[in-house]
C-alpha cells in the first residue's frame, strides 16, 4: 500500500466509534498504524550507496570509478584492516603466529557470524587469521582487538590511525569487525589504498586471503570471496555485508602479470554484487589490452642541487638520460642504487614495501626514488633482511629520519605520488 493512500485513510479511522471497535477492528487498526510507521521510515536499503573502483596496481592509474569518495559503510571489508594491525604486530615481533590469545565475555557475545569460542578458551594469531579471513568472525575480530589494543575502542582508534598513515584519510573505525556503527565510514578509494598498502607493506602474509577452506575444531569454514573460485586469476581480498551497506567486496586478480585491484560497495545481493565486479574487471583488462596497457607518462625529475646529496643526483640523472627499456626496474642495477646513497643517522624510517624477493624490494625502493626524489635528501635506501615464520623477508627503506614526524611527512609526498608508505622506528637499524 502506497504512503499517500494510508495517509488518507487517518481520518476515516479516527471516526468509528471506540464502542464500535471490535477486537478484530482493534487488531487492524494496530497493522495498520504498524503499516503506517515503516512507511515513514526510511529503510537500510534505501540508505545503501553504490560505490566501485577499479584501478591498475602496477602504475596506480584508474580504471573505473563511481563515487570514490562518497562515504559508505565498510561492513566485514573492517577486518582488512584488522588483519593488517595483525601484520605489522607480526612484523614488529609484539606477537608470533603461535601466540595465544583469551576470549573475554564480550568477544563470545558478539553477533554473527562468529566462529563461537566459549569466554575464558584461547586461539593462536594464526588460527585467528584464517577464522577472519574465511569465516569473518566477529568474536575473533574482537579477540585480536582486546589482545593488540587492551580494549576494542582502543584498537579502534589505533585501526584509525594507521589508516591515517597509509593515505585513508576519509575513513574512520570504530570496532574491529565492521558490525553496524553509524560512525565507522570509508570510501572505496580508501579501501583501493588499503588493498594495495596491504600488498606493499606486508605481501609475505598475504597469501592468506586465498585461503580457500580452514578447519577449525572439526569444522569446515569456505572463504565467502566466491571469486576465489568463478574469477580467473583472483587471489583475494575480502567481502562484506551488513543491511546498511548492501554486498561489499574488495578483489585482487592477476592475469599475466598485470594485477588489478578492485572494490564494489552497496550491491544488492552476494550474487549482484559478484558479477558486476567481474564485469568491471572483465572491461579494465580489455582497456587495458586496447591501450596496450596505459602506462603512465614517463616521469621526468628536476632535482634542485643545493638540497639533494651529490650521490642521490646522479641517480635522478640516471634515470632522466636512461631510455625507456631501462626505466623498467627490472633493468636497472637496483643493487648500486641501493649501496649508492648518502648513509645518516636517526632512529625512524619509512616502509615501501615487503617481499619475499630481494630484488623486488630493490625495486620498491628505487620506484620510490623516482617519486619522490627530495625524500632521499635525509634519508638513504636500504633493504633489510629478516628471518620470520614464512621464511626470509626483504623490507624497502627509506631510513635516517631523525623523528617520527619527518617520516610522517615524507610518507605524506610518496602517498601523494600514489606509493604506498608506512613509518617505521628503525632503532639501530640499517
Amino acid at each position: 500500500m502506497h504512503l499517500p493512500l494510508l495517509v488518507a485513510m487517518i481520518p476515516a479511522m479516527q471516526k468509528i466509534s471506540l464502542f464500535k471497535r471490535t477486537p478484530v477492528l482493534r487488531t487492524l487498526m494496530a497493522a495498520f498504524a504498524l503499516m503506517l510507521c515503516f512507511g515513514m521510515m526510511v529503510t537500510p536499503a534505501q540508505a545503501r550507496t553504490y560505490a566501485g573502483m577499479v584501478i591498475d596496481a602496477d602504475t596506480g592509474n584508474v580504471l573505473y570509478e563511481h563515487l570514490p569518495d562518497q562515504k559508505v559503510y565498510p561492513a566485514s571489508l573492517t577486518k582488512i584492516m584488522t588483519l593488517y594491525m595483525v601484520f605489522d604486530a607480526l612484523d614488529s615481533g609484539k606477537v608470533s603466529l603461535s601466540t595465544k590469545m583469551k576470549v573475554s565475555k564480550r568477544a563470545w557475545g558478539q553477533a554473527p557470524s562468529k566462529l563461537g569460542l566459549s569466554a575464558g578458551q584461547t586461539i593462536t594469531v594464526k588460527d585467528a587469521i584464517f577464522a577472519l579471513v574465511t569465516k569473518s568472525a566477529n568474536d575473533i575480530a574482537v579477540v585480536v582487538a582486546e589482545h593488540l589494543g587492551e580494549t576494542e575502542i582502543k584498537f579502534a582508534q589505533m585501526m584509525t590511525a594507521k589508516a591515517r598513515a597509509i593515505g585513508m584519510n576519509s575513513t574512520t573505525f570504530r570496532n574491529a569487525s565492521g558490525l553496524p556503527d553509524r560512525g565507522q565510514m570509508t570510501t572505496a578509494r580508501d579501501m583501493i589504498r588499503l588493498g594495495v598498502a596491504l600488498r606493499e607493506n606486508f605481501g609475505d602474509y598475504y597469501h592468506y586471503f586465498s585461503t580457500a577452506k580452514f578447519t577449525y575444531a572439526n569444522r569446515t569454514y569456505g572463504n565467502h570471496n566466491n571469486l576465489l573460485a568463478s574469477y580467473y586469476g583472483t587471489d583475494g581480498i575480502k567481502t562484506g555485508y551488513i543491511n546498511a551497506s548492501g554486498f561489499n567486496l574488495l578483489a585482487s586478480v592477476n592475469r599475466n602479470d598485470k594485477r588489478l585491484i578492485g572494490v564494489v560497495f552497496g550491491g544488492r545481493t552476494a550474487r549482484s554484487r559478484d558479477d558486476q565486479m567481474k564485469k568491471l574487471l572483465d572491461q579494465a583488462y580489455l582497456d587495458l589490452k586496447k591501450g596496450g596497457d596505459i602506462a603512465p607518462p614517463r616521469p621526468r625529475f628536476s632535482p634542485e642541487n643545493k638540497i639533494l646529496p651529490a650521490d642521490a643526483q646522479l641517480l635522478i640523472a640516471k634515470l632522466n638520460n636512461a631510455t625507456e627499456a631501462e626505466q623498467q626496474p627490472s633493468r636497472i642495477d637496483t643493487e648500486t642504487v641501493v649501496t649508492r646513497l648518502r648513509p645518516t643517522e636517526g632512529s625512524w624510517g619509512i616502509q615501501v614495501g615487503a617481499f619475499s624477493d630481494q630484488r623486488r624490494a630493490q625495486e620498491a625502493v628505487l620506484a620510490a626514488a623516482r617519486s619522490a626524489p627530495d625524500v632521499l635528501r635525509l634519508t638513504r635506501a636500504a633493504v633489510e633482511r629478516q628471518n620470520s615464520s614464512n621464511g626470509v623477508v626483504y623490507r624497502a627503506r627509506l631510513i635516517g629520519f631523525e623523528a617520527e614526524a619527518e617520516a610522517r611527512n615524507a610518507c605524506s609526498v610518496l602517498i601523494k605520488e600514489k606509493v604506498a608508505c608506512i613509518p617505521v622506528a628503525t632503532g639501530e637499524a640499517g
